[in-house]
């Protein structure tokens, strides 16, 4: 899993930063799956490593425009270079309708393999590999967090010890690297969890903007290897945050600390912090890290690979 980050900029684009978008790289099943698609993120995807030809599932939190008005433009580009696979998109009930005023205006025919989902809090989607859920965060409209849930897999597969107890290869070698206990055709019964190694954990990835700080972000992250979290403004423009209902850096660090994740990564960063202002993203990064340490600033096109549970180092 790794993420790479297209938009870390909230409401406008900067010429460093551009809106939010996000993509999440599957490499082991050629799938990506985009969090977020801001105006311009087309061009930022071709400014990438991410594959669009590899695009499956968008995933939108809520209707604002810096989240949205690129997902129309992507989508067309998509349908007239042909892409091959089904894509599904996920968003606030009113996504669907946009869409088709959108395509309606614009003279264009959605292709049929594209997919409209209204999402409500609760699973959204399940797979052999990955679960994907969704809930409710705290902003002026119906926005949502995602939680991405990668499932356990059975640890290594003893093939030696297998071979040294006489068991046949086939289809049985299956059944017990998933764990399963079987029965030989001597009368023997195997347990597959005994000839397999340790089971590795599977990996958790969120996603919350936009929102104050809320409980429902706190739930939605719980023990996360890493949580992506808005951080628009300062601590010290924390009236702003309350107003806007948006979070400040200490509000993102909090819900890391409450929700005990291993890696908080901050984007949507208000323009107002670019350098040579009084308050710059590094005093952002600063405030977070008093309260949650192991913080780190997205950037665009910053890629991240979400470690197996073994290694957190810095």
């Amino acid at each position: 899993m790794e993420i790479t980050f297209l938009g870390t900029s909230s409401g406008v684009p900067t010429r460093s930063r551009n809106v939010s978008s996000v993509a999440l790289r599957l490499p082991q099943r050629a799938e990506v799956w985009l969090f977020d698609c801001g105006e311009g993120t087309q061009h930022q995807l071709l400014r990438s490593d991410v594959k669009v030809s590899q695009l499956t599932r968008i995933f939108i939190t809520h209707m604002h425009g810096d989240h949205i008005y690129g997902l129309m433009g992507l989508l067309a580009s998509c349908g007239l270079a042909g892409n091959a696979q089904d894509i599904e998109i996920y968003g606030p009930p009113d996504l669907s309708y946009y869409l088709e005023a959108c395509a309606k205006y614009s003279h264009l025919k959605l292709s049929h393999r594209v997919r409209v989902y209204g999402v409500s809090p609760g699973l959204l989607h399940e797979d052999e590999e990955f679960k994907v859920s969704c809930g409710l965060l705290k902003h002026r409209i119906p926005a949502f967090g995602y939680r991405i849930v990668e499932k356990d897999r059975p640890g290594r597969f003893n093939v030696e010890r297998a071979n040294a107890l006489g068991i046949p290869s086939g289809p049985i070698y299956g059944q017990l690297k998933r764990g399963e206990t079987v029965t030989l055709p001597d009368g023997r019964r195997i347990r597959g969890k005994e000839l397999c190694g340790e089971t590795e954990t599977g990996r958790k990835v969120i996603y919350c903007t936009d929102t104050v700080f809320c409980e429902g972000a706190v739930e939605l992250a719980q023990d996360a290897d890493v949580l992506i979290h808005e951080a628009t403004f300062a601590h010290q423009d924390a009236q702003l945050a309350f107003d806007r209902l948006h979070s400040t850096s200490t509000m993102a660090a909090q819900v890391a600390l409450a929700a005990g994740v291993k890696r908080l990564i901050m984007t949507h960063f208000s323009p107002r912090y670019a350098p040579g202002n009084n308050l710059q993203l590094e005093d952002l990064l600063a405030e977070a890290k008093a309260i949650f340490p192991n913080t780190i600033m997205a950037r665009d096109f910053m890629n991240y690979e979400v470690p197996r549970r073994l290694n957190y180092e810095l």
